[in-house]
């Protein structure tokens, strides 16, 4: 069920994953968390001191992290990593790429703090192109968490999913869209809301933006319908086309580089089947990250509602 309603989550993301994670390892004693020195900061510092064999710590080295992780999942263990998104990424793209996609092995990767949301962390934590990294992994997953609900369900739909996973949200809370109850299959997006005179796709921190911008917009009188497409690859091209068939204009938005991320995938569905229609990435584009308050930093690269809604509008005057 979609209940948002423009409040923020009451657990913070950081709590709900260690307290998640521990339910998992209890759950399945082949489940193994691994952790870059940065526990304390996501919530796992307590489950690791209770469980020192399913909670490992293997410091400031996350290339070898991934190494480890490789080995423990050839050895028949489901190994879930986490370190912030660039580290999870481009630090360690190698070891990923080669020990755990092309090698066959099975490893959940945790990314967090991607884009703004690394705050006050600076440039040098924001990843803005961490999608494009994974994307262009060969049969990897890819998703990025809209809500607590999601975080939850994922963390325990990925346990025994075959390949690379690679997933990305925020330590603090988003704005609640779903029900602790909704269902979710990866590899299918979520139709927010209906709307007939254009779609916005968007992930992660722009969900809950883009669904402010539908009302913002229907005050207006036009009617914007909303899609989280969670799982950025595989991508829910029947959807996409769907949405592009029947509003004839689609904006996508992510907290992301529009280079490399959901913009590009669903431009490629749209170019690949033919459809001309009006069409708009908005996102970062193509910048580095800052420093500085998560609002302030929304504001700076123009992740907001209302930047949404002016995009809408110049996509609406091309129809």
């Amino acid at each position: 069920m979609i209940i948002y309603d423009g409040t923020k989550d009451s657990e913070a993301y950081k709590t709900l994953f260690g307290r998640v994670m521990e339910e998992i390892c209890a759950e399945d004693p082949d489940v193994v968390y691994l952790d870059a020195d940065i526990m304390n900061s996501i919530g796992t510092l307590a489950f690791h001191k209770r469980n020192p064999k399913q909670a490992i710590d293997v410091g400031i080295a996350e290339a070898n992290m991934m190494g480890i992780a490789a080995g423990l999942s050839a050895g028949g263990k489901k190994p879930y990593v986490h370190t912030f998104g660039p580290f999870a990424t481009r630090r360690s793209f190698d070891q990923s790429f080669l020990s755990i996609a092309y090698a066959g092995n099975s490893v959940r990767i945790f990314g967090s703090d991607p884009g703004v949301t690394a705050a006050f962390n600076g440039g040098t934590h924001m990843p803005f192109e961490d999608l494009a990294l994974m994307r262009a992994v060969p049969e990897a997953t890819v998703m990025e968490i809209s809500d607590g609900a999601m975080f939850e369900a994922v963390l325990h739909a990925i346990k025994d999913r075959e390949g690379l996973t690679y997933l990305r949200c925020g330590r603090k809370n988003y704005p609640t869209v779903y029900s602790k109850d909704h269902s979710f299959t990866i590899g299918k997006g979520e139709v927010l809301r209906e709307g007939s005179d254009i779609t916005v796709i968007a992930i992660g921190l722009m969900v809950g933006e883009a669904m402010k911008a539908a009302q913002m917009l229907e005050q207006e009188g036009i009617s914007l319908r909303v899609v989280d497409m969670f799982t950025v690859k595989p991508l829910d091209t029947e959807l996409v086309l769907r949405c592009a068939k029947e509003t004839k204009a689609i904006l996508t938005s992510e907290n992301h580089n529009v280079i490399g991320g959901l913009g590009d995938a669903v431009a490629s569905v749209l170019l690949e089947s033919g459809s001309c229609i009006p069409f708009k990435k908005h996102g970062v584009y193509d910048r580095f990250g800052s420093v500085g308050p998560q609002d302030y930093l929304q504001e700076h690269y123009g992740l907001t509602a209302e930047v949404i809604t002016e995009n809408v509008k110049a996509l609406l005057a091309k129809k």
